[in-house]
Parts: C-alpha cells; sequence; structure tokens
C-alpha cells in the first residue's frame, strides 16, 4: 500500500507540473486580454503611458550627457524623481503638481538658508537649538495648514514638499560646506523636470480635466434622461416608466421587451458616486490655461451645482426604482387614474435632460428644453387635478399608498429635473455658449404667424354686389389680433358676411 501511494504521489506531482505550461499560457493570455481592454477602454492611457517616459528620456540628458553631468553632477537625479511624481494623467493635475514642487522648493529653500544664517549667530553651541527651534515651528505651522479644506484640496502637495525641503536644508546644512551650491543645483534639477512635464503634458496629446469634466456631467444627465425617457423598444418610443411600473397597460410586446432587456435601468447607478471624481477634475481644471473654448477663468464651480442636482435627481430615481420591485399591485382603477399624468412627467423630464445634455455637448444655449420644462410641469397639474378627483372608495389603503408614493417621487424628479435646468441655463450665459438661431420652417409656424398687415378691398360689379375681394399685402409683420386688419369696401357698405 505504501509503495502504491508514493507511485500516486509522484505521478500527481508529474501531472502537476505537465499541466503548468498549459496553465501559465491560460494566465498570460487572460493578463493580454486585460491590458488589451484597458487600453481599448481610454486609448489616452496608452498615449500618457508612451508621455511619462519621453519625459523621463529628456531629463536623463542630464546624466547621459557630459557637460549637462559636469554642471549638475549628482543633482540631476532630482529631476529624474520630479518628473515621476509630477507626471499626471491630465494636464491641470501635472500643473497643479508641478507649480506646487517648483514654489514650495523655492520658498523652502530661501527659508532653509535664512534659519542657518540666523542660526549661525548663536556661535555653534546655540546653532543646533536655535536650528531644532526653527524646524519645529515651521514644520508644525505648515502640518496644521493642511487641515484647511482650501489648501488641502489645492495645496497639500506644495505644503508637504515645503516640510520636507525645509528639514533638508537646514538640518544637513549644519553639516555640509558649500551649502548654496548644493541647494541652487537641487533647485534648477527640480525646475527642469517640472518644467519638462508640464511642455510634454500640454504639447503631446493633451488631456484637459476640464473637457473631461464637462463631458462627465453631460454623460451623467444623458443616463437620467434614458431612464426617465426610456428606450426603442418596440415600434414607437416608450416611457421607461409608464411601461415598467404600469404593467396592466395594454401594449404587451413593451413589457415583454422591458422584461427582456433592463440595462438602462441601472445606466443612473454610476451617477450615484460621482462626487469625488466630480470635485478633483474641477479643481485640476482650476490649473489650466485657457484652451479652445473654454476660456480663462472659466465657471467650473457650476459644473459642480449641476452635479449635485443631478446626484440628488439619481438618488429620487434610485427611490422610484425601488417600487418597481415591490410585490404590492396598486388597484388598476387607481393605476388608469394617475398612469397618463405619471407617464408624461417621466417622458417631458426625460426630454428636459437629453436636451440639456445635448446643449452641454455642443455648448449651445438650451432653449429647447423650455418646452419641455413647462410640459411636465402641466403634468403635474394634471396629475393633482386627477387625484382630487379620484375617490379611494374601497380600495386597498396600502396599495394605493404605493402607487401614489410613485407619483410622489415624479412629481420631486420634475421639480429636481427644473433646478437641474435653471442651473444650465446659469451656465450658458456664464460660458458664454453659442446662442441657437431660431429657424422655423413654414409648415411649422403658428397660424396667427401668417397673418400681415394689410387691407381687404372687395371688388364690385355693376349692380354693386361683390363677387370677390382682394387682399392688399402692405409689409410682412405678423399682427397680435384680427383688429389690425384695416377693412375699405368700395361702393355701398355691405355686411361682410354677404360676401
Amino acid at each position: 500500500m505504501e509503495i502504491e501511494s508514493a507511485a500516486q504521489g509522484k505521478l500527481g506531482v508529474f501531472g502537476r507540473c505537465k499541466a503548468l505550461p498549459g496553465k501559465a499560457k491560460d494566465k498570460i493570455f487572460d493578463v493580454g486580454k486585460s491590458v488589451k481592454k484597458l487600453g481599448k477602454d481610454d486609448p489616452r492611457r496608452v498615449i500618457h503611458s508612451l508621455k511619462v517616459g519621453l519625459a523621463l528620456t529628456l531629463v536623463s540628458l542630464l546624466y547621459f550627457w557630459r557637460p549637462l553631468y559636469d554642471g549638475f553632477g549628482m543633482s540631476g537625479m532630482w529631476a529624474v524623481l520630479t518628473v515621476v511624481v509630477v507626471f499626471e494623467f491630465s494636464v491641470g493635475a501635472t500643473l497643479g503638481k508641478g507649480l506646487n514642487r517648483g514654489f514650495a522648493t523655492l520658498l523652502a529653500g530661501a527659508l532653509g538658508v535664512g534659519a542657518l544664517h540666523l542660526s549661525s549667530l548663536f556661535g555653534k553651541e546655540g546653532e543646533p537649538v536655535v536650528l531644532g527651534i526653527l524646524v519645529f515651528l515651521l514644520a508644525a505651522a505648515a502640518t496644521f495648514t493642511r487641515f484647511f479644506p482650501k489648501i488641502k484640496a489645492r495645496y497639500d502637495y506644495g505644503v508637504l514638499i515645503f516640510i520636507l525641503t525645509f528639514s533638508m536644508i537646514s538640518v544637513s546644512g549644519y553639516r555640509v560646506e558649500e551649502l548654496l551650491e548644493m541647494a541652487h543645483q537641487r533647485l534648477s534639477t527640480i525646475l527642469i523636470g517640472g518644467t519638462t512635464c508640464i511642455f510634454v503634458s500640454m504639447f503631446v496629446c493633451p488631456v484637459w480635466a476640464g473637457q473631461d469634466l464637462h463631458n462627465l456631467i453631460a454623460s451623467n444627465i444623458e443616463k437620467l434622461a434614458n431612464y426617465l425617457e426610456g428606450l426603442l423598444r418596440t415600434r414607437k418610443l416608450i416611457a421607461g416608466f409608464g411601461c415598467e411600473y404600469f404593467q396592466a397597460s395594454e401594449d404587451k410586446d413593451c413589457i415583454e421587451a422591458l422584461k427582456n432587456d433592463k440595462s438602462f435601468l441601472n445606466g443612473y447607478k454610476s451617477v450615484l458616486n460621482t462626487k469625488g471624481t466630480e470635485e478633483s477634475l474641477a479643481n485640476f481644471a482650476k490649473w489650466e490655461p485657457g484652451h479652445g473654448r473654454f476660456l480663462f477663468r472659466h465657471p467650473w464651480k457650476q459644473y459642480l451645482k449641476i452635479g449635485v442636482l443631478v446626484r440628488q435627481c439619481a438618488y429620487q430615481i434610485e427611490a422610484l426604482n425601488s417600487h418597481f420591485t415591490s410585490d404590492i399591485q396598486a388597484p388598476v382603477e387607481f393605476i388608469r387614474v394617475i398612469e397618463e399624468s405619471c407617464t408624461k412627467m417621466s417622458s417631458e423630464s426625460g426630454k428636459v435632460l437629453k436636451s440639456l445634455a445635448s446643449s452641454i455637448k455642443a455648448m449651445k444655449h438650451p432653449e429647447s428644453a423650455n418646452e419641455h420644462v413647462e410640459n411636465s410641469k402641466a403634468a403635474v397639474k394634471d396629475l393633482k387635478t386627477a387625484l382630487e378627483a379620484a375617490g379611494m372608495g374601497d380600495s386597498d389603503l396600502l396599495a394605493i399608498i404605493s402607487a401614489a408614493t410613485v407619483a410622489s417621487i415624479l412629481v420631486e424628479i420634475v421639480d429636481c429635473v427644473e433646478k437641474i435646468s435653471e442651473a444650465v441655463h446659469e451656465l450658458s450665459q456664464m460660458a458664454r455658449f453659442k446662442k441657437v438661431e431660431n429657424t422655423v420652417s413654414p409648415e411649422t409656424k403658428p397660424k396667427q404667424m401668417l397673418l400681415h398687415r394689410g387691407s381687404v378691398k372687395p371688388v364690385l360689379d355693376g349692380d354693386q354686389r361683390p363677387d370677390h375681394v382682394t387682399i392688399t399685402v402692405l409689409d410682412t409683420a405678423s399682427i397680435d389680433s384680427l383688429e389690425n386688419v384695416n377693412v375699405k369696401p368700395q361702393g355701398p357698405k355691405k355686411p361682410i358676411e354677404e360676401v
């Protein structure tokens, strides 16, 4: 038995060793698929990696090229280190880190040299005591400033570099001779590394944080619009809410389509967790210079305001979505009362958000959204009227409350969508979006717009009976009422009805 067990053990080990090449091949294949997917999702990641490699190669010339190495020596390594820690994905993030590091190093270096000069006045015995006190005071004060929200948001990295540089210069200067030359070399190489990062980031396939924030806000609004407005599931455009909740509808194709594919119902969930990303992008965007249609002092704070309202609307949709999985079914009679108004609120709110998203993407005034906002508000009034006219009777109170809650949430969504529309209008004014010219085709002109100011003259025959009339158009201005039409009959006055 022991011999058989040993043989089986050896066979098992041999089998596992034989299977290793196949497993390794599968693992490599999976890694390759992950790398390909990562690059496909955002090709800018591949470009960013190449840009970092280019920047590192450029600053490495401080070591590779002998004349530069003779000038900077071992301090050239600080340029390489600066590229590694400063180069970020977007231009704004790179500018923020680069400027923070540059100014913090310059200020800390000046204060460090000043601290050494001050401490030297107290002699050999008092110098380390004074240096220790200065390091303690400045490090403690700088660390405390990092707790201020505004400083932490924009200058936290700079404060950290200030503490590091001041401590290194003031402490090492106590033992190192020729401190000024060392500080000059380090500061120069740090500035060279930071400048290289900024130039490569800005002029080689730049990635603008402001553009990403702009697109993110528009995309989030569009996701909410897709939920509320619904998607083309059958031959007609069906409101997602009306088909999903009011399953008493006779459109069985719509219900079956939504049961088979509810992917659009989950699109809004990604909006709920975008606060951190939006704030980071807005912070980085403030460092960026004007580019494209994003001019200097672009209203980035307004994007954050819109983002807050969009998330509030997403939370309302989350509450609305929870009722779709509820087992409580409202009475069909009560559903019929509120179905039309609720479906219209959902559809019109979706159209508002769709229009707002399109206007943000194109950077044009969202004039077309106003009509849908008014339609959604009119649907709210219709719902209130329908609820006042409807009687509860002997219906299940709990079931009615569930359906009424859904209607109430929709009313809140309409109000939130209106606030989003107002915020986008403010953004369009602050950012100077393009104004859309009203080009109305003759087929869509209101009938009152086709009326013109002129005179009506009946043409009379021999017996003074008007056979027909002629209309003379004086100008092309539209009239507000028929009182502007001047009737001038020729011959005996006849009632206009006899014409």
